[in-house]
């Protein structure tokens, strides 16, 4: 070999190293972002359980003191920030409290207006699984390809945080 066909060699060799360094940080841009968005919806979904959690409470259907204890536990989870997993946390306990079965949150229903407000609590509950279902795969994937030696030894993950998941704390189990 002469030093022109090493010389296009090892610039060939650079240009491949070069696109497959701009696929990997832009694989991993697109995957924060994809936390970025599970982490809006998530967001999302919670703040519309706590609002179902608080019109429950406020409705008449349960009894004053567990309906107390669901309002002061979903305002904590709408107000709350530097502890908002502890607040969401136990949203989803006095939930599972007052309803540890289907057929306990079905017994609500003895007119329309709890027939509409079971299904909007229902429908609130399964979409935060799903959102926290989301958002814990978006972060698990991020996390997997920032520990690959080639996006740390070239630092392609440039200052973006390392994301964190939320607390799994939120599902309610139904029988």
């Amino acid at each position: 070999m002469n030093v022109g066909t090493l010389a296009i060699s090892f610039l060939f060799l650079l240009a491949l190293l070069g696109l497959y360094l701009s696929f990997s940080a832009g694989r991993l841009d697109r995957l924060h972002h994809r936390v970025e968005t599970s982490w809006a919806a998530l967001d999302a979904a919670l703040q519309r359980r706590a609002g179902v959690a608080l019109e429950l409470a406020s409705s008449g259907l349960i009894d004053p003191a567990s309906a107390a204890l669901l309002a002061a536990a979903a305002h904590e989870a709408r107000e709350a920030h530097g502890s908002r997993a502890q607040a969401e946390s136990d949203l989803s306990a006095n939930l599972q409290l007052l309803f540890p079965t289907q057929a306990d949150l079905e017994a609500l229903i003895h007119d329309r207006h709890g027939e509409d407000l079971v299904g909007e609590v229902e429908d609130a509950i399964s979409r935060v699984q799903f959102a926290h279902s989301f958002h814990t795969d978006a972060v698990t994937s991020t996390k997997q390809v920032r520990q690959k030696l080639i996006v740390r030894l070239f630092r392609l993950a440039g200052s973006a945080k390392v994301p964190v998941e939320f607390p799994a704390s939120l599902d309610i189990v139904r029988e």
